[in-house]
């Protein structure tokens, strides 16, 4: 199953690197409309790293398949569902694995001459397990040099014992790799053989980890290391503890550490607990990347992601899931104390996941790979068969610790359903209710408002169209900066966004209006982290578009429709290269602002607490003259001017501060998803202020009741 399944078949549908059930499911959400959440623009499919395979144009087999598909929207639901709940077992993953592993390998003292209560070795575990989740915010680059070398001298020793067990014990144990002794040990066997499956399943538990973790390294990589290293030996390690149980049937409740010779103990028992440690420090890494991935497609509540390491992407840190794991993890080491019952829920756990991915990779095979559909059948129907019965048989285990895995699944499912069900709901509310462009137009270049010098930077999750905080805000405050920025940070179904391909900016109404709008496209794997030039990047980049507007009728090749305005993707690298600005830097000391003293004074006190601040940029005009082929028109030389001195009288940011409820009319359930379970994750996770590093110095929030 992992060689064939995984390393040769699935490992191919990686999504640009990345891989695990959103990896897949991000695919199939760009080449069929599987997303449920509408923000999505034509500019997005003009990304690199968008297109996969063929061209779209090739898919014609498929093609009533596809609109099926798009056409029911239930379908969709369904199928989010169940990539959820895939997710949510691999998550459950995060919290068995540490635990049957390192108690699976402190066990070993339990066998030794001086034999250890179960209780000393559960305490031991516990403590192993603490320090193990403790270390996290220091991030596994610190001590990952020691991973390889702990993970060779793991694999070479269990192959060498592997190996002497068989010569020693039994070396006519070679003819078991013969399929015929599977038809032969079913028909002796019979109702038992089959329930013995649900404990042969521990022997491909992994697979999924792997497949998750594959944006750590290359598939090539993981194809060659497992292989010719960590299959080779894993077979030889189980072929020898066949031969050893062959003629020592009493000791298999312990077969692993009893067929070690005496004089290996030692040190076999310290490497297979620092195996362990690796092991689930892998997993848990593997939950981390799933939680942000399921955080950036509008799956689960905002937390805080910490990004362990500089230079290795992926290297990250969430101290919220990072507890709540460690409490899970050592509630079910002290409560089971018990390999058996652990690996009974482990097995439920890594079998869905699974089979789901065989789901997900039977409909990759059809619309990504745009292959014939009985090709997908047979694919299907040859893993998903045999993952079923594994399943069926693990099924049966559920009252011996079976039914840990689901229920922590069906918490976790309940939470990320609610969250993607209210964001949907209050995304629809935003979409129909905002501003019209014509009753902006009837206001006139004023708005109807005192337009006050600075820069407002008004943020929405609306990709289109000027939102209801806008107009609430007018009319209760009826004034408004002199230039408007409508700011969309939205995720993409991509694992990355370069930052030539992140800025998309557009205008909202005529020029007189100086409004625009600005849309940062992130993907499900990118690093958003505060370097404090968003706002110097953002007035280039919106510079770049007045020059490339002037310059050219309809703004480059990445033009996107709109119903208020063209859209032109603004590379980082014209931004730096851009004449029409002088960019000087200067101490905030030093800088002459037209800001009253009070303020003046809070931002010195600000910058005392946050050094990182003290930097400023200033932007000068380029002289009105001809450099080389380059003249700055007297329109956009105004306009660039009101955008300079904008920028110099200061920014602030406008968020929502929104209040989902539900309408009267509503079904108990939806009031009880939204008003009860929406409402009390929304005051629970971090504000989208914090998340979005907006500071609050500059923020102004503006509140409002969504009755969905």
């Amino acid at each position: 199953m992992p060689l064939l399944k995984y390393v040769i078949i699935v490992l191919s549908a990686d999504d640009n690197g990345e891989g695990g059930t959103f990896a897949l499911y991000s695919l199939l959400c760009r080449h069929v409309k599987f997303s449920l959440l509408p923000n999505q623009q034509a500019a997005d499919e003009e990304l690199s790293t968008y297109n996969y395979g063929p061209s779209s144009l090739a898919i014609v087999a498929s093609s009533p398949l596809k609109r099926f598909f798009e056409k029911h929207k239930k379908l969709r639901t369904a199928l989010l569902v169940v990539v959820l709940f895939a997710a949510c077992m691999l998550i459950g993953d995060g919290v068995l694995t540490p635990a049957i592993s390192v108690l699976s390998s402190i066990s070993g003292l339990e066998d030794t001459e001086q034999k250890l209560a179960a209780g000393v070795v559960t305490s031991l575990a516990c403590i192993i397990l603490v320090g193990l989740f403790a270390l996290q915010h220091f991030g596994t680059h610190r001590v990952a040099f020691l991973f390889a070398p702990i993970i060779s001298i793991w694999l070479v020793s269990i192959f060498s014992i592997g190996i002497y067990n068989t010569i020693y014990w039994n070396p006519s144990i070679l003819r078991a790799i013969s399929p015929s002794y599977i038809i032969k040990f079913f028909k002796q066997t019979g109702k038992d053989g089959w329930i013995s499956l649900g404990g042969i399943v521990l022997s491909i538990t992994g697979s999924e980890a792997m497949f998750a973790d594959l944006g750590h390294f290359t598939a090539s990589s993981v194809r060659i290391g497992f292989a010719f290293l960590v299959y080779p030996c894993l077979v030889a390690q189980y072929m020898g503890q066949a031969a050893f149980l062959s003629k020592n049937l009493s000791s298999i409740p312990r077969s692993f550490y009893d067929s070690i010779p005496d004089v290996m103990f030692a040190p076999i028992f310290v490497i297979a607990t620092l195996a362990a440690v690796v092991g689930s420090q892998a997993v848990i890494t593997a939950t981390f990347s799933i939680i942000k991935q399921c955080h950036a497609l509008g799956c689960f509540p905002r937390v805080k992601v910490v990004h362990t390491s500089k230079h290795i992407c992926g290297q990250i840190y969430i101290p919220e899931i990072n507890w709540i794991l460690m409490i899970l993890c050592l509630a079910i080491t002290i409560g089971f104390q018990d390999t058996t019952l652990i690996g009974n829920a482990y097995g439920i756990a890594c079998m869905t996941v699974m089979l789901v991915t065989t789901w997900l990779m039977a409909l990759v095979i059809i619309f990504v790979w745009n292959r014939n559909i009985l090709l997908a059948s047979i694919f299907l129907l040859f893993f998903g068969s045999i993952e079923g019965v594994y399943l069926s048989a693990s099924i049966t285990k559920v009252p011996q610790g079976g039914w840990v895995p689901i229920v922590l699944s069906c918490i976790f499912l309940i939470v990320m359903y609610i969250w993607h069900y209210g964001a949907c709901k209050k995304y629809n509310f935003e979409l129909h209710n905002k501003v019209s462009l014509k009753w902006i137009l009837d206001l006139g270049p004023s708005l109807g408002i005192v337009r006050v010098p600075g820069i407002g930077l008004i943020y929405s999750e609306l990709p289109t169209g000027v939102p209801a905080i806008f107009s609430h805000f007018v009319t209760n405050l009826p004034a408004f900066h002199k230039v408007l920025v409508f700011v969309c940070v939205k995720s993409v179904p991509v694992p990355y966004v370069s930052p030539e391909e992140r800025y998309l900016i557009g205008r909202i109404g005529p020029r007189p209006y100086r409004m625009y709008r600005c849309i940062l496209r992130y993907g499900y794997k990118d690093i958003r982290q505060d370097n404090g030039d968003f706002e110097n990047l953002l007035i280039q980049s919106i510079a770049e578009f007045i020059q490339m507007e002037s310059e050219e009728p309809r703004v480059s090749s990445s033009e996107t429709s709109s119903s208020d305005g063209r859209m032109a993707v603004i590379s980082t690298r014209s931004v730096q290269s851009n004449l029409s600005l002088v960019v000087s830097e200067e101490e905030s000391c030093s800088v002459h602002s037209s800001k009253s003293s009070i303020i003046e004074t809070l931002s010195s006190v600000y910058e005392e607490e946050n050094p990182r601040v003290r930097r400023r940029v200033r932007f000068q005009l380029a002289e009105n003259e001809n450099n080389g082929n380059f003249i700055i028109e007297p329109l956009v030389r105004e306009e660039l001017m009101d955008l300079i001195e904008a920028k110099e009288a200061g920014v602030a940011y406008i968020i929502g501060h929104s209040y989902i409820k539900a309408h009267r009319s509503s079904s108990f359930l939806k009031k009880m998803a939204i008003d009860l379970g929406y409402s009390f994750l929304r005051k629970n996770c971090r504000g989208p202020a914090v998340a979005l590093n907006i500071p609050h110095t500059s923020l102004i929030e503006v509140g409002m009741i969504y009755y969905v």
